[in-house]
């Protein structure tokens, strides 16, 4: 555990933390991390065009990126993550009618693979079944039997990705100078909502979360299939290869969004905390980490569905939340079970090893404790991004009056200095769009992204990209017709 230097001798600690969370995370204001997210799904993108094949993958900006709508003074978000899907390849679960319709992102032939369960609850298999072609006249798609000689099961491949990192089902493509890492996942797209997920929309809820449009919403998103194994069966040669676990990416950038601000930033610090206390990092026997930035999330899922509105927001206290958020999980990990939001009898739990040191440092914590540990090792680093006036405020910090003042001083320079650093998004965006411009082609495809995906960031940057693009346009007519 972290070095308790800073004692402060007025149980308002929490309090005090709790109201510099509150002051410092924006809201839905654009970071240079959504830019580059935005700037490296459509390079993904037009590098397509670049391809003459049929098979287009179809990019989608998922994790932290997506999930959360705060921008936190320290955001903790690392890489960006990509979801890819193929235009020319769909699952649908076992006994589905062949679909007679299907979004404009798909080709006009389609290779159907049914979802097969497997014997670990989460975890499938694909087996080619049919495949679907449209008809230019009608647009419908009609129901084609595969050849025989074709194989059944199939596994899915990274060949559009080029990297030499490959972590677990991503690929990582290394951070450059000025850009972050990405991870980018292939998938399969499956538009319909999982059998082995059936019960999650009935689910009988008592806290009104998530409500009915949400649950609709995720339902209708259906999910996707990412090629990776069972913890148990990545050592046996044809399950490594064959085996797919079911995503629900899509469902979780629509939940976390829709949480109450308190849920976000109890989300974020817990995450800062595992982060910082290196918690993800510890292995069992066999070298596999026990537990995960999912296990988190899937904590705080379970807890926002189960707890009324009032635990949130009656006190309003991020620590006091924190802490008991930490103690629910240190009790599953004591029984060596985590489930799993989705998917019944799911135990996200594989590796038992050494799980009492993770027990024995979160069971152990107190409010007292996390409030210290969260202004030695949050507070004072969101002040070093101040000014040395502001900053040296948390130069002396032993009471609770002297810890006040110096998070007042850094909450009024983050309120002051949140039009520069808008600026600086800003001329971040230009600069990824002209970039882009110069070194990929401008299409359909990549045209949509871009402007799909600024939006998301904000409304006044399609204007620009549009009016970039058309003199960009102009500059290649230029070239081409007067020179």
């Amino acid at each position: 555990m972290a070095d308790d230097s800073v004692v402060v001798v007025d149980d308002d600690e929490s309090k005090i933390v709790t109201k510099f969370l509150l002051n410092t995370c924006r809201l839905r204001q654009p970071s240079r991390h959504h830019v580059q997210a935005a700037a490296r799904c459509s390079a993904f993108a037009a590098a397509q065009d670049t391809n003459l094949s049929e098979h287009r993958y179809i990019p989608l900006i998922t994790g932290s990126s997506a999930e959360f709508y705060i921008q936190p003074m320290l955001s903790f978000v690392g890489d960006i993550d990509l979801m890819s899907h193929q235009s020319s390849q769909l699952a649908l679960p076992e006994g589905y009618q062949p679909p007679t319709e299907l979004p404009a992102e798909f080709y006009s032939y389609v290779d159907v693979c049914q979802i097969i369960d497997s014997e670990y609850p989460g975890y499938v298999c694909l087996m080619l079944s049919y495949l679907l072609t449209e008809d230019s006249d009608t647009g419908k798609y009609h129901s084609v039997g595969l050849p025989c000689s074709l194989p059944n099961f199939i596994s899915m491949k990274t060949d559009h990705l080029t990297t030499e990192v490959i972590h677990g089902p991503a690929v990582t493509l290394p951070a450059s100078e000025h850009d972050l890492s990405s991870d980018e996942v292939p998938c399969v797209r499956c538009l319909s909502w999982p059998l082995q997920a059936a019960d999650w929309p009935t689910r009988h809820r008592n806290c009104d979360w998530p409500d009915s449009a949400t649950v609709d919403h995720v339902v209708n998103n259906g999910c996707d299939i990412v090629r990776v194994a069972h913890p148990l069966c990545r050592q046996d040669e044809w399950m490594s290869k064959a085996q797919c676990r079911l995503s629900f990416s899509r469902a979780e950038i629509v939940l976390l969004n829709s949480w109450m601000l308190v849920q976000q930033i109890a989300y974020h610090m817990l995450r800062v905390f595992v982060k910082t206390e290196r918690l993800t990092d510890i292995t069992g026997s066999t070298g596999t980490k026990i537990i995960s930035n999912y296990h988190f999330k899937t904590l705080m899922m379970w807890a926002c569905e189960r707890k009324p509105q009032s635990w949130w927001i009656d006190d309003m206290n991020v620590v006091s939340i924190c802490i008991r958020l930490l103690h629910i999980l240190s009790d599953w990990l004591q029984n060596k079970t985590c489930p799993h939001y989705f998917v019944n009898n799911c135990n996200l739990i594989y590796n038992t090893d050494h799980l009492e040191v993770i027990v024995s440092k979160l069971s152990s914590i107190t409010e007292s404790w996390l409030s210290t540990w969260f202004v030695n090792n949050y507070l004072r680093k969101c002040a070093q991004l101040c000014p040395d006036r502001v900053s040296q405020f948390f130069d002396d910090v032993s009471t609770s009056m002297k810890l006040r003042n110096a998070v007042s001083a850094v909450v009024d320079w983050r309120r002051i200095s949140a039009l520069t650093d808008l600026c600086s998004v800003c001329h971040k965006a230009k600069y990824y769009v002209s970039l882009l411009l110069c070194n990929y082609p401008l299409t359909l495809q990549s045209c949509r992204v871009w402007m799909n995906e600024l939006v998301k960031i904000d409304s006044c940057f399609p204007d620009y990209f549009t009016a970039v693009a058309f003199l960009h346009v102009a500059n290649r007519i230029k070239k081409t017709f007067f020179q």
